[in-house]
């Protein structure tokens, strides 16, 4: 245990590097070298984590300051495996937990909450999950005596089955400020090829759709596609894309993540290998982190042996070889590659105003007038929020949309219905005074004014 310590002392210490060197330090010139040095990755022993907080790195100065390596090795608490929760407390939580073992350590809250037993916000989440961890309760649901079948299972060809989730990746510096990128990911079951990847600055439908379209015409048509519970999987575009496509979407069991335990497996690789070799602080935009990471992918994982693959008839199996074995079972797009755009564009309902125009996201689009007051649906292509034409609400094409113009209607010639009558016609002018002379006799009639 003492060598454990030690090493994580001298890891510490490599953390501060010049810090732990220097006599004395300018006036805020700590603050600015702790900033610098939170924004480093670090390959830290037993967790998954690549960075470090300011006032982590900041309290390790302080304590090097003051007793040196020794200052560095970690203490364990005096109160581990302890609970400073009266007794009867303590039994009201590990009787809720036993009494339904699903509940989550929120509604155990709630409940001795709502029943009177504990104050509001007197119990923290942390608390109450030692205690159920140190009577083996910490899990969501225990289990049953019948446990769930589990076998490994792997696809006979490529392209039998996918699948598709998103990884949660790093902040970057982009022209807008720092966001934080989300990694989108199409793999093929039997050969472990990334049909696609990419980062993304969100985990929206869009995004996912994106990076499946990408795979469609990179890798060919899958028969089937597993995918997460999320909202953005739940989505009925994604559905109408399979279904128009003939892809079987399938959604993984909540609570489950052992149905897609080789994305799991992908993403530790990403972050151990990639992630971790990757200095953010040189990246500038989204197309700069894509950049790298395609040539990581391609000229590393994909040509690399992979574990997973050991049983194929292959003599260094790696994911894109297993999968080129498979090139005459995958079906190709073929005439669809043309007009793949269209399965992914989404359709959202309108009403034609009375002028001919409809809205879309602040904007104002004009149609052919003979569709006012109908109900129907604007087609567009969602990346780049481009309204394309309309279709009825039975799909059937109706004509293209365009970019309101009022100047331009200054000078449109309006079309009539044929029997409409021009208001400064000689025939107009006969039939109001022909109306006028009626009247007036008919007001002489009834003694009218």
């Amino acid at each position: 245990m003492k060598s454990i310590f030690n090493s994580m002392a001298l890891l510490r210490l490599s953390v501060l590097g010049s810090l732990a060197s220097r006599d004395s330090l300018n006036r805020g010139e700590l603050k600015s070298i702790i900033k610098h040095l939170s924004s480093q990755t670090y390959q830290i022993p037993n967790s998954k984590r690549v960075y470090l907080s300011e006032k982590t790195i900041e309290r390790w100065y302080y304590r090097w300051k003051v007793k040196g390596i020794e200052g560095l090795i970690p203490v364990a608490r005096n109160d581990k495996n302890t609970c400073q929760l009266l007794p009867k407390i303590q039994e009201a939580i590990l009787a809720c937990k036993r009494t339904n073992p699903a509940r989550s350590i929120q509604m155990i809250i709630h409940y001795l909450e709502v029943t009177g037993q504990v104050q509001k916000d007197s119990l923290s989440r942390s608390t109450v999950h030692r205690l159920l961890k140190k009577h083996a309760l910490s899990k969501r649901i225990i289990e049953s005596v019948e446990k769930i079948e589990r076998r490994a299972f792997e696809s006979q060809f490529a392209g039998d089955l996918w699948f598709g989730d998103v990884m949660h990746g790093p902040t970057i510096q982009t022209p807008d400020g720092r966001k934080k990128v989300y990694l989108v990911t199409i793999m093929d079951d039997a050969s472990r090829l990334a049909c696609h990847s990419t980062f993304c600055f969100n985990e929206t439908a869009i995004s996912i759709e994106f990076v499946l379209k990408e795979a469609l015409l990179k890798r060919g048509l899958p028969k089937k596609l597993m995918v997460d519970n999320g909202p953005a999987y739940r989505s009925e575009s994604l559905q109408n894309v399979c279904a128009r496509l003939k892809i079987r979407l399938i959604y993984s069991k909540p609570y489950e993540p052992q149905s897609k335990g080789k994305l799991e497996r992908w993403h530790g690789t990403v972050r151990s290998q990639f992630l971790t070799e990757l200095d953010v602080q040189a990246i500038h935009s989204l197309d700069e982190l894509n950049a790298r990471w395609w040539v990581w992918l391609e000229k590393k994982y994909h040509q690399t042996p992979h574990s997973g693959l050991l049983n194929a008839e292959l003599d260094h199996p790696t994911p894109l070889a297993r999968f080129q074995t498979d090139l005459l079972n995958i079906q190709p797009l073929g005439e669809t590659a043309k007009k793949l755009d269209e399965y992914f564009y989404h359709r959202i309902k309108r009403v034609i105003k009375k002028d001919g125009t409809l809205s879309y996201e602040g904007k104002l689009f004009e149609v052919s007038f003979e569709f006012v007051d109908q109900t129907i649906y604007l087609v567009i292509d969602a990346p780049t929020q481009t309204a394309k034409y309309i279709e009825s609400l039975e799909h059937q094409w109706l004509g293209y949309v365009h970019p309101l113009d009022k100047q331009a209607n200054n000078h449109r010639v309006r079309h009539r219905p044929k029997n409409a009558i021009n208001v400064n016609s000689p025939e107009k002018t006969f039939l109001v005074e022909k109306l006028y002379q009626q009247e007036m006799k008919r007001c002489n009639t009834t003694g009218e004014k």
